[in-house]
């Protein structure tokens, strides 16, 4: 498993990080996903790659910036 990070700049509030976290479990079940609403960054540890994450993040209306 790897880290990878995110600026999202469009996240701004709990119900956003919940859309982002339910999608990064959508693309890895076993994924740890740590969400800063203050910071506007999604840090993941996964086995899934950064293209197949953001695509996730994407897929649920946010603009993933890799950090």
């Amino acid at each position: 498993m790897k880290m990878i990070e995110f600026n999202v700049q469009d996240m701004t509030c709990g119900h956003c990080a919940g859309r982002i976290s339910k999608a990064i479990n959508g693309v890895d079940a076993n994924a740890r996903v740590d969400i800063k609403i203050e910071g506007r960054t999604v840090s993941i540890e996964s086995r899934a790659t950064a293209d197949e994450l953001a695509e996730a993040i994407k897929d649920a209306g946010y603009t993933p910036q890799v950090k």
